[in-house]
């Protein structure tokens, strides 16, 4: 059926347990993403036919697949566990599309493995679709991702807080390899098998990385001047992950593993939507920090390989590490000169910005719609556009007559300006009380139209549309969601 390719699993047994995932009873197809499909080079009549869906649920799979549950470590809220690993998922193989770009199937939900720790290895509806919409909003919006297959029900019950309908995820990735699966292999001091798996991220992520002369340390720098490029836009768009742990940060520089993940309504640096984040450790302000401290913990993996001489090979890798807040404040920099209708940043536009998010913060102001009504507040005077947002309007008014001094020195007329703003901030985002009405829709009424029209809106998140303004709306107080809930 899929003529898959298996590179992943011609590594030594010790990065992987094979096995078949666990048959499920009925599976059906709840969603199909077609053009996903179309794009790997996939025929979705194949995919949505029995045999499709029995691959996609893992019942079935063509010979050339090679299933795979992946062997990985990570730091878990700051808590180093050994092993870890696809307690839930397999790897089924790799996908090559017609420009010739390789991509996992994964599926998420498809039964115990030797990594499962006593949990059940299976996924509840609800959970499947949640990430469903929030993979596919991340992808519309321009940030780096995973991406939803396609969604399976079982016909199995799975029992969480409560009795549950079970499905898979059919998941897609540049790769799964984490910073976690570089611990794995530390934690255990083998380092033949560290240098193997940065040979196979070199060879399939950066190869341009190959002929650098010091790779392991070219591959470093590489894989934080990513991470710096995604938080970054993660921040533009008011999304906290909730569950940074290193197990949770992908080698290729994509979003991977949506748990208890929010985008934010009222905007605050402190916000936690996580209920496993007691701590607030990976709050919204904090990301930043904690992608560094993830990059940290590769550096020191991959150390043996940038030089024998461990002290010596941690003079580079510390500079490596040291350069992700100056890379990632260029980066956001250059994302939110485009929000606040710049053609590119200047000196003083930190503080600028700064000055704005910080009035935001305490007139609890919508982040999304404070950004997108920017072009309505282009004329001075205004009560339209994001003035309307603050609890005390001239806050905004002393920030706006800086802003309007600053588009001044770009010399362009105030339309042009009104299209870079809407081009660079989304009206339409996964709020947290659409995603769950979505979700409560189809597991308790079994009624899917809310989420096919979520993800319609979400599919196009820069362009307004006529009859579809409660889908831009922040919640009102009765509908605010304040904790989302990881689902394993």
């Amino acid at each position: 059926m899929l003529p898959f390719q298996n590179t992943y699993s011609e590594l030594p047994d010790r990065f992987f347990a094979r096995m078949e995932p666990s048959p499920v009873k009925a599976p059906a197809l709840i969603r199909l993403n077609e053009g996903l499909a179309e794009a790997l080079g996939l025929d979705p009549v194949v995919l949505s036919s029995p045999e499709g869906v029995d691959m996609l649920s893992g019942n079935r799979f063509p010979e050339t697949a090679d299933p795979i549950a992946l062997a990985y470590a990570g730091h878990q809220f700051g808590n180093f566990v050994p092993q870890l690993g696809d307690g839930r998922a397999v790897l089924v193989g790799e996908v090559v599309d017609p420009e010739g770009i390789r991509f996992d199937l994964h599926l998420k939900g498809s039964g115990r493995t030797p990594f499962s720790r006593g949990g059940d290895g299976r996924a509840a509806v609800g959970p499947v679709l949640r990430e469903y919409i929030v993979a596919e909003a991340m992808h519309a919006l321009g940030i780096p991702t995973t991406r939803a297959l396609a969604a399976v029900s079982t016909g199995e019950p799975v029992y969480r807080e409560a009795r549950l309908p079970g499905a898979v995820l059919a998941r897609v990735a540049l790769s799964h390899v984490r910073v976690g699966t570089f611990q794995y292999f530390a934690a255990r001091e083998d380092v033949d098998a560290i240098a193997r798996l940065g040979r196979h991220v070199i060879d399939r992520l950066y190869p341009e990385l190959a002929a650098a002369e010091r790779p392991a340390l070219a591959l470093l720098e590489a894989v934080v001047a990513r991470q710096a490029r995604l938080i970054a836009r993660w921040m533009s768009v008011g999304f906290i992950h909730g569950v940074m742990n290193t197990d949770n940060m992908a080698i290729s520089g994509e979003t991977i593993d949506f748990g208890p993940c929010a985008f934010m309504d009222f905007y605050h640096p402190g916000r936690v939507y996580s209920s496993i984040d007691h701590y607030g450790r990976y709050a919204f302000g904090n990301q930043p920090a904690m992608a560094q401290w993830n990059l940290a913990q590769f550096a020191q993996c991959v150390l043996p390989l940038i030089d024998r001489d461990l002290e010596a090979a941690v003079v580079p890798a510390q500079a490596a590490i040291d350069a992700f807040p100056a890379l990632f404040e260029r980066e956001k920099l250059e994302v939110f000169a485009a929000k606040l209708g710049f053609s590119g940043p200047r000196q003083g536009d930190g503080e600028l910005l700064q000055e704005l998010l910080e009035a935001m913060s305490r007139n609890e102001a919508d982040f999304t719609l404070t950004f997108r009504r920017l072009a309505q507040s282009l004329e001075a005077d205004t009560d339209r556009g994001s003035r309307s947002l603050f609890v005390d309007p001239t806050e905004f008014d002393r920030w706006a007559g800086k802003w309007r001094a600053r588009l001044d020195e770009e010399g362009v007329p105030l339309s042009e300006i009104a299209a870079r703003l809407n081009a660079a901030n989304p009206i339409y985002i996964p709020r947290n009380h659409m995603v769950e009405e979505a979700l409560h829709a189809a597991v308790d009424r079994d009624d899917m139209q809310p989420f096919e029209t979520l993800l319609k809106v979400l599919a196009d998140p820069f362009t307004e549309r006529e009859g579809l303004e409660r889908f831009s709306l922040p919640p009102e107080p009765g509908e605010e969601v304040r904790q989302t809930f990881c689902g394993t």
